[in-house]
């Protein structure tokens, strides 16, 4: 008879097995697989289900034809297999902390009654800001949404510059407030512009929750700025949510979906005559979730796409000011990023070179992803001290910039350096990477 309380996962005896510790001391989760299946008892099928994987692609990890260096995908193997987040270089794991004994209560003397659990979302509370606007009542004016407006792009450049984390608490305390606003307002003008600043908001919200690594709070927000944005018949706007939820899609290691969403959102596009600047965008979604696919052909027909539409841009093009940011700068670096990704590393690095050169400086996060893939490029060109002075750059804009993605990133770097670990300043680079994540 089998312990029903016991965790899911491999058991204790398998991830005690020397041959086990090897291989998740390694990160060989080609061997871990196979151990999973042989002494484990464990199933492709069910190995792929429990790490919310597709079961051809456990088969590709397990013959050796895919590696696995994201860290989400890394994290979601540790906690779908339960093994300890030590093994395999991560911190403890949310469910290896023991929980704390409930208190004893005395028996109620009327039946309690339990409200029904709603997950967290964009409702308002009642801060000092709530009770004083319904105190006094909003008057919506233009001068208003102007206002709201500004600060959302305000919201965007600091997000940029210094990371999301502290900036969510006021635009999460902003949103609260245009949906209470929204709720109070019954000229229909008014409210279709509030709907789309509440649209703006809630995607900012699931982008600083993205840049956190906290997925599914994202997607709960994302999918919130498309509901919003659906509502009035925003397309375009719809187009950009899709958009966003695809690259986080691409992050999870969700390929299919990906390129479904990245897709779906130029087929939005498309409704209303979506603008070359954001098809060319839109484009790049795409050809991301391609590369991670390691589809080159369809890769690099999305590249194609992207140029083509990018070369079709004019200055009476009507485009949404949160599309303005893809210029030729971020086309040139995201067409490096996706051919690296695809291996083409000799065409990768110039790009990414050249976009680094000429990008503003202010840009921190968007700095310490590009230079991020720089170095990656330059290590896969086995120019090991260049690639490693790169990724110093990396750690030293992550220190400026409050971004996990970006901690993230460094930790894959870290695996990647393995191979190069007597080399001096590859040993110096994993050691100050190391000491980042503690």
């Amino acid at each position: 008879m089998t312990d029903s309380t016991a965790p899911p996962g491999l058991s204790g005896r398998l991830l005690a097995d020397p041959e086990m510790i090897t291989a998740c001391r390694a990160r060989d989760f080609a061997r871990i697989f196979q151990l999973a299946r042989s002494k484990g008892g464990f199933h492709s099928s069910r190995i792929a289900r429990m790490c919310e994987m597709t079961p051809s692609r456990v088969g590709e990890v397990m013959s050796g034809r895919r590696q696995i260096t994201n860290m989400t995908v890394i994290e979601r193997i540790a906690d779908g297999l339960r093994i300890p987040g030590h093994l395999l270089g991560l911190a403890g794991r949310e469910w290896e902390r023991p929980r704390a004994a409930a208190p004893k209560l005395a028996a109620p003397t009327t039946p309690m009654i339990v409200e029904p659990w709603a997950p967290p979302g964009p409702l308002p509370g009642s801060g000092l800001d709530e009770i004083l606007s319904i105190a006094a009542g909003t008057r919506v004016t233009p001068t208003v949404l102007r206002s709201l407006q500004a600060s959302i792009e305000d919201y965007w450049r600091r997000d940029d510059e210094h990371g999301g984390e502290a900036l969510r608490p006021a635009v999460i305390g902003q949103l609260r407030y245009v949906m209470g606003v929204l709720r109070e307002t019954t000229d229909p003008n008014y409210r279709r512009s509030l709907h789309g600043i509440a649209a703006e908001l809630a995607r900012l919200t699931g982008w600083t929750y993205f840049d956190a690594r906290q997925h599914r709070t994202a997607q709960s927000y994302f999918t919130e700025s498309l509901r919003l944005a659906r509502e009035i018949d925003d397309n375009p706007f719809v187009a950009n949510v899709l958009a966003c939820l695809s690259l986080q899609a691409t992050y999870q290691d969700r390929v299919n979906d990906a390129i479904a969403l990245a897709r779906a959102a130029q087929d939005s596009a498309l409704l209303d005559g979506g603008t070359p600047r954001l098809l060319a965008m839109l484009s790049t979604r795409e050809a991301f979730a391609h590369a991670s696919a390691q589809d080159k052909q369809a890769a690099h027909q999305a590249i194609n796409e992207a140029h083509r539409y990018f070369g079709m841009i004019s200055q009476s093009d009507d485009d949404p000011a949160w599309v303005q940011y893809f210029d030729q700068t971020k086309l040139t670096v995201d067409t490096g990023i996706a051919l690296g990704q695809l291996g083409d590393v000799v065409a990768a690095e110039p790009l990414i070179t050249e976009a680094l050169r000429i990008e503003p400086t202010t840009n921190l996060r968007g700095r310490a992803f590009h230079t991020f893939w720089l170095a990656r490029t330059q290590l896969q060109l086995r120019e090991v001290e260049l690639s490693c002075a790169t990724a110093g750059k990396t750690l030293d804009l992550a220190a400026a910039v409050d971004s996990p993605r970006v901690t993230a990133h460094l930790g894959e770097f870290r695996q990647l350096l393995k191979p190069y670990a007597d080399a001096p300043l590859a040993a110096e680079l994993a050691s100050r990477i190391d000491e980042l994540a503690a």
